[in-house]
């Protein structure tokens, strides 16, 4: 099994933002750019992915803000491999907790995602886990370009949110915080391996 990683938005060059948005300043606690904290989570899984010798393809290594389409389209060079889509993000919005996105319909895809929700709430028992049961499972549904074209079956994670004092002061920034986000999409990697490949 091979798990492509995207760390969602651009990162930072020369202390300068690659993607416009994405992000939130709380002036003098602070400023959290999500493209920045995308790549921590997905490096943090590189890192573990390594040592624990499972294939993965990092499907945007630059700190520019690389296209939704390039993204998809390296992705799909894999679609002949037992592979999934891992997108990871940070929310805002208004709100509190995680949730976990799908493109409609039922395939691997929200199994995947339902194994995503029980790590989340493993390691965040009193965190909301943001569910849409309509059809059946936790997973919400939506036509995200990344996990509406890609060839393989694909989750997007919303992991707390930016404009939540608390979760930014306590998770988002925090070294520990990000461990333990590290933590759960690395469990799932684990028990999609194990369970549906």
């Amino acid at each position: 099994m091979i798990v492509l990683l995207d760390n969602g938005h651009g990162g930072l060059i020369n202390g300068v933002y690659q993607t416009p948005g994405k992000r939130k300043d709380w002036g003098v606690n602070g400023i959290i750019y999500e493209g920045e904290f995308n790549r921590s989570i997905v490096n943090g899984l590189i890192e573990r992915l390594t040592q624990l010798g499972i294939k993965y393809v990092n499907i945007a290594p630059e700190y520019r803000d690389v296209s939704l389409q390039t993204r998809v389209a390296r992705a799909n060079k894999y679609s002949h491999e037992d592979c999934f889509y891992l997108s990871v993000h940070s929310n805002a919005g208004g709100g509190e907790g995680g949730e976990v996105f799908t493109y409609y319909g039922e395939t691997k895809s929200d199994q995947i995602a339902t194994i995503w929700g029980e790590e989340f709430k493993r390691e965040f028992p009193n965190k909301p886990l943001r569910t849409d049961y309509r059809d059946g499972d936790l997973d919400k549904e939506a036509s995200f370009y990344v996990i509406r074209k890609t060839l393989m079956p694909a989750i997007l994670t919303e992991n707390f949110f930016m404009d939540n004092y608390e979760e930014f002061f306590e998770i988002l920034t925090t070294q520990g915080g990000r461990q333990k986000i590290i933590n759960y999409h690395l469990s799932t990697i684990l028990r999609v391996k194990n369970e549906l490949f």
